[in-house]
């Protein structure tokens, strides 16, 4: 049993210093690609976290949102989190979908104002889905 509790107290660490490795690139970059990248799971969380408590949000797109917060927060991925570069990708993926699926049932300004980072990437991650519904 040790072993265990052990093991995930690695792989608890492991996931957080992710995180923290992402968010020190997010803010020391310089502006570009790898900054955008680096910062968008950051600006992810932030946006859910603030679009969960708008009351301008509608309870679907709610609960697609909380769906994604608690995928990010799980242990359990489709690809481990410690295999670098492509283990945050399913976080990634889902989180984007959710964000997609909330631009068609929340008006784009909401979407914009609750999200932290360049907003030519939202609006990208957007496409015509949050244009529809104003």
């Amino acid at each position: 049993m040790r072993d265990w509790l052990v093991g995930l107290a690695v792989a608890a660490a492991g996931v957080v210093a992710g995180w923290a490795v992402l968010v020190l690139l997010a803010r020391r970059l310089p502006p570009g690609p790898l900054r955008d990248l680096a910062a968008f799971l950051p600006d992810c969380l932030t946006t859910v976290r603030r679009l969960r408590r708008d009351p301008r949000v509608p309870r679907r797109a709610r609960v697609a949102i909380v769906v994604a917060a608690i995928w990010l927060a799980s242990p359990i991925d489709l690809i481990p989190e410690f295999l670098p570069v492509i283990g945050p990708l399913d976080d990634v993926v889902v989180v984007a979908l959710a964000l997609r699926y909330a631009g068609r049932q929340v008006p784009r300004q909401v979407l914009l104002d609750a999200w932290p980072g360049e907003p030519r990437l939202l609006l990208r991650l957007l496409g015509d889905a949050g244009a529809r519904r104003r």
